[in-house]
């Protein structure tokens, strides 16, 4: 009996408290007042606006977008893979010159494959300066050449355009680690433990490549000679108030 109650103490010593967050505040991209709430500890992916089911770093991208180009509905914008979350649906209903992209391997790249245009960030197919903003969220964490990426993305920018793009910057005090790379088979290799992400057009997900520190500056210099701005928002009345919420602005 002793040991019966010895465990159950235990157990009622170690066992979390239910976790539960709510906040009342204005969403800024359904653009409406609503409630912030999440029963997860991890915010970054559960922080949810009730109204449009944004997370915080799209909330933060959206910010940023408006900071920088308060005119983007009358741009031209492209989106590297992107998912079917607001901030997009909103782009893509706001924006009549928003493009989206996906990645196909096996299929002819600058076609059109369900609503999307097939494209490979590191080799693109597009012309030369003819978008005004480039927009990836939590795409360059899955890139095996992610120079080459930053290559092309500045290349396909208009002067005064900007690629603004959330990644997730991991080694907050360490530099960049390569992750994976590509194997022959077409299969990533390891370096560390293997780790995946969601994809959207892909139900085995993407692998990660990259755990980026925050020298990704250097990377994107090295590779386009652009200069990075990393920002940072905690604002809980618009609901940003997670982990890995930085948003970067390249501008050209």
């Amino acid at each position: 009996m002793y040991c019966k109650n010895l465990v159950k103490n235990i157990k009622n010593v170690i066992a979390p408290p239910p976790f539960h967050l709510k906040q009342n505040g204005f969403c800024p991209i359904c653009e409406q007042n609503t409630v912030f709430f999440s029963e997860n500890t991890w915010l970054r992916d559960n922080f949810l606006c009730i109204k449009c089911g944004s997370i915080p770093r799209q909330r933060a991208l959206m910010i940023i977008i408006e900071k920088y180009f308060p005119n983007w509905r009358n741009l031209s914008i492209h989106e590297s893979s992107p998912g079917e979350c607001s901030i997009t649906k909103k782009l893509k209903q706001e924006c009549k010159k928003y493009i989206g992209s996906q990645y196909y391997s096996d299929r002819e790249f600058g076609s059109i494959i369900n609503g999307y245009r097939n494209e490979n960030l590191e080799k693109q197919t597009f012309d030369n300066q003819i978008f005004d903003i480039v927009i990836t969220q939590d795409v360059l964490e899955h890139i095996y050449n992610p120079q080459e990426a930053f290559f092309e993305i500045a290349r396909t920018l208009k002067n005064g355009g900007a690629h603004i793009f959330t990644v997730p910057i991991i080694n907050k005090f360490n530099k960049t680690e390569i992750w994976a790379t590509l194997g022959e088979n077409g299969e990533p290799v390891f370096s560390k433990a293997e780790e995946w992400h969601g994809n959207p057009i892909d139900e085995k997900g993407s692998p990660v490549t990259m755990h980026w520190g925050y020298d990704i500056v250097d990377y994107i210099r090295e590779a386009s000679d652009l200069k990075t701005k990393i920002e940072y928002i905690h604002d809980l009345n618009h609901g940003i108030w997670a982990e890995y919420i930085e948003v970067l602005v390249t501008k050209k």
